[in-house]
């Protein structure tokens, strides 16, 4: 009985975590970018629209979101510069902008986060932002 107690207590804890990541997302929304600097904040700085894609190598639910933001990139739809950022190699912007996990999709319009996802996203959930 021990054991089913301490069983449902991990559950609750992965659980809560993961609702605090999305509700952390969502409280961004509508905030001002921070300066980011280098290609991404020329991009921003001059009111492009701009998504940003969070991912790590070694990420299970990042290879199955990766092909979708491929196939969004190389479709040239024109309307938004899209950015995938690997959190390994440049922790910098995911610390900027408060991104807690991965695979997590940030959409910039004006300056502003307009759209904060966490997780994986279908493609024509995405395509409604570019």
């Amino acid at each position: 009985m021990f054991v089913f107690y301490i069983l449902v207590g991990v559950l609750l804890f992965f659980i809560l975590m993961n609702l605090s990541v999305v509700l952390r997302a969502k409280l961004k929304k509508g905030r001002l970018v921070p300066d980011i600097g280098g290609e991404i904040g020329r991009a921003i700085d001059k009111g492009e629209k701009v998504i940003l894609y969070f991912y790590s190598p070694t990420c299970s639910a990042c290879k199955v979101q990766t092909p979708i933001i491929d196939k969004l990139i190389n479709s040239g739809n024109g309307k938004a510069k899209i950015f995938k950022i690997d959190v390994s190699r440049d922790v910098n912007v995911a610390l900027k902008l408060g991104v807690m996990g991965t695979p997590s999709t940030v959409v910039i319009e004006n300056g502003k986060i307009k759209e904060f996802f966490v997780g994986v996203k279908s493609e024509n959930i995405l395509r409604r932002f570019l």
